[in-house]
């Protein structure tokens, strides 16, 4: 019994074997009846290197023939407000991709910026803080996704001389806006089965204000018992963040402390020209570099034509993924990690000497 069992026996492995040796089909997308027709995109370049990245854009998509085509205007951080009919565009296309608009240092201008967001109620900003396989930087497994209030706190705008030599600056927090961006920081979490949201405050000194905003993500937090929800103090959370930022997974924060926490984030992932982000409201959403730091007005970079276009095309997989293009996003995703892991094309930001159009070429070269 025992010899006649050992023939069977092999052939049972044998199939346990070829089971586990099979490719593995891939993932299909199951599209929407008409999902490939191609969408239009309000684009910004905007200032300084903004045309230059967004060009690079423009460029890999062509090469890509991703679904997209983009309504192009002229935007600059000096004017004091957005020509309507951009805001029109936007209103209509529901979607945006933006070079950065510098923004002028006093004299009363109001930020660009600030004013987009406030116009289409674009109350999240999300800063994907990641390290890249190849660059090397000082901490290994960050992965940090920082979300942001976009409308109030500190750039609310409300400031008045109250007699010559004093200013006063309202920050508003509201119940509303602070339960809001709590409840989109949690779904996010959810949906992308993060395990931990982090919200970050100044409660010990701004206790009415800050207060609020950790009471409103208190009682969101108990609705997600399946996710772990810390507090940390702002000051607390940058030394933390330089000395051990794998601890943290997504930041939910109000609008002035999200700003200096992305940009202290980036650059611990491996600097802000790699570094992608949106801002996204209800109905619009506005894709740009995560985080800015001060190099969209760098005049020596756009002298160079050496900014660093990855984080911009890395925003603009973001904004396929958003108009349900992925496989289209996974492509140039996987393009741009290749280039970065290979090190051959890179920018002076990230310790090589490549200009702009080196970096999209080998890009282009890279897509599957």
């Amino acid at each position: 019994m025992a010899r006649r069992s050992l023939p069977l026996l092999r052939h049972l492995l044998s199939r346990s074997e070829l089971r586990t040796t099979f490719p593995t089909r891939s993932v299909t997308y199951m599209h929407r009846p008409g999902d490939g027709a191609p969408r239009p995109v309000t684009m910004i370049p905007g200032d300084g290197i903004g045309p230059l990245v967004t060009a690079a854009v423009e460029q890999v998509m062509e090469a890509m023939h991703a679904p997209v085509y983009f309504e192009k205007f002229e935007v600059h951080g000096n004017m004091k407000a957005f020509p309507r009919e951009v805001i029109d565009s936007i209103r209509k296309n529901k979607v945006c991709l933006k070079g950065g608009l510098v923004t002028p240092m006093g004299g009363g201008v109001s930020s660009l910026n600030v004013q987009l967001r406030k116009e289409l109620d674009l109350f999240a900003s999300l800063v994907n803080c990641v390290n890249f396989p190849g660059l090397p930087t000082r901490h290994d497994h960050v992965d940090i996704v920082v979300i942001r209030e976009n409308t109030e706190g500190e750039y609310s705008g409300l400031e008045h001389e109250v007699v010559p030599g004093v200013v006063e600056s309202l920050k508003v927090i509201t119940k509303f806006c602070s339960e809001r961006i709590a409840k989109y920081a949690f779904e996010y979490a959810y949906l992308n089965n993060r395990k931990n949201v982090t919200a970050v405050h100044k409660a010990n000194i701004m206790k009415l204000a800050d207060g609020l905003f950790l009471e409103s993500c208190r009682e969101v937090a108990t609705k997600y018992p399946g996710i772990k929800y810390n507090e940390i103090i702002v000051d607390n959370c940058c030394m933390q963040l330089v000395s051990k930022p794998e601890q943290f997974d997504v930041m939910v924060t109000p609008n002035l402390y999200g700003n200096l926490v992305a940009n202290t984030a980036a650059g611990i992932a491996g600097g802000t020209g790699v570094m992608p982000g949106g801002n996204v409201g209800a109905e619009h959403a506005v894709f740009e570099q995560g985080a800015s730091a001060g190099n969209v007005g760098n005049e020596k970079i756009l002298e160079q034509k050496s900014a660093n276009p990855v984080a911009l095309l890395l925003s603009s997989a973001m904004m396929l993924r958003h108009l349900q293009f992925p496989a289209f996003a996974d492509r140039l995703e996987t393009a741009v990690g290749k280039v970065i892991l290979e090190g051959k094309y890179r920018t002076r930001d990230l310790g090589g000497t490549s200009t702009t159009q080196d970096v999209v070429d080998a890009i282009i070269d890279a897509l599957d």
